[in-house]
């Protein structure tokens, strides 16, 4: 079962998530910089007002980060598929 940390606001995502099979986390801003946050999640998913997700250019994990702005919740599944 993959986990998916979602950010709050991104409800129909989580929900259309949770039904595939995923294990879906929602989180705010302030978890997304706690220490090894990403390496929890094989995916992570993100709205588009935070283009800079982590505060840095460059980030140190593998993890994938989905802008999901404009999509639907079956594209963002179809993306964390293709992430594999």
């Amino acid at each position: 079962m993959k986990k998916v940390a979602v950010q709050n606001g991104l409800t129909a995502i989580s929900d259309y998530l949770c039904k595939e099979g995923y294990k879906v986390r929602e989180f705010d801003n302030r978890k997304k910089n706690a220490g090894n946050f990403l390496d929890k999640y094989d995916a992570v998913v993100v709205t588009g007002e935070n283009q800079n997700f982590m505060g840095i250019e460059d980030t140190i994990s593998s993890t994938p980060i989905i802008d999901a702005t404009g999509m639907t919740a079956e594209e963002v599944a179809k993306r964390i598929e293709a992430k594999e």
